[in-house]
């Protein structure tokens, strides 16, 4: 697997991990405690951080990484409740550590796919349901592409744009189609969350 990880660990810890990557296949980059410095860039895919240097530093910095999941190497010595998305005892054989690591960027990749933030909402596109503070409506697998659309483009979307990209209908359909999807949508959406504004309807056309 060629990912690249970001790594958060004592001198020793750094220096073995060095040694054994290539039997890892992982492409790594480590944070200077020296300059308190790291790269931190759209091709990390994990970070991992020993628990032993959770002393050290202040991991403030870490959790304002967006995006990224997390893997904590603990000893019996350094159990935490510090936030990550997983946990590996130390020591681990090279196997368990490679699995582990593997399957938390396919699992966080799984759900970046499967989720989308919107706003103050989480849309989930498997479980096609719309969430906001552990409540959600259920939608249906259109208003799901619909809703997508609109948040993604970034821009107000005619009727007739909106038709062509998810009905796959010409100039000259019944926009009507797209008006009533918007309306039913903006109901569900007011019943369960008060909201008016989740949809706009501009000049132009409808935006998120």
């Amino acid at each position: 697997m060629n990912s690249k990880l970001l790594i958060f660990g004592s001198k020793n810890f750094n220096n073995s991990i060095n040694e054994v990557n290539e039997y890892l296949n992982f492409s790594l980059s480590f944070f200077d405690f020296a300059t308190k410095s790291y790269s931190m860039d759209s091709s990390i895919s994990a970070i991992i951080v020993e628990s032993q240097v959770l002393d050290i530093v202040n991991f403030s910095e870490i959790n304002k990484i967006h995006n990224k999941p997390i893997l904590l190497l603990e000893t019996l010595a350094n159990k935490t409740k510090f936030n990550c998305n997983d946990k590996i005892s130390l020591p681990v054989s090279l196997t368990d550590l490679t699995n582990k690591i593997t399957k938390i960027i396919t699992a966080f990749k799984f759900l970046n796919n499967s989720t989308l933030k919107i706003h103050k909402y989480i849309l989930d596109k498997n479980e096609k349901k719309l969430i906001k503070d552990n409540n959600y409506i259920s939608i249906t697998e259109r208003e799901v592409h619909l809703i997508e659309l609109l948040f993604n483009e970034k821009k107000s979307l005619t009727k007739n744009y909106i038709l062509k990209k998810i009905w796959n209908y010409s100039d000259n359909a019944d926009t009507h189609t797209v008006e009533t999807h918007v309306y039913r949508l903006r109901k569900k959406i007011y019943k369960k969350f008060n909201d008016e504004k989740f949809i706009l309807n501009l000049d132009k056309g409808y935006i998120i």
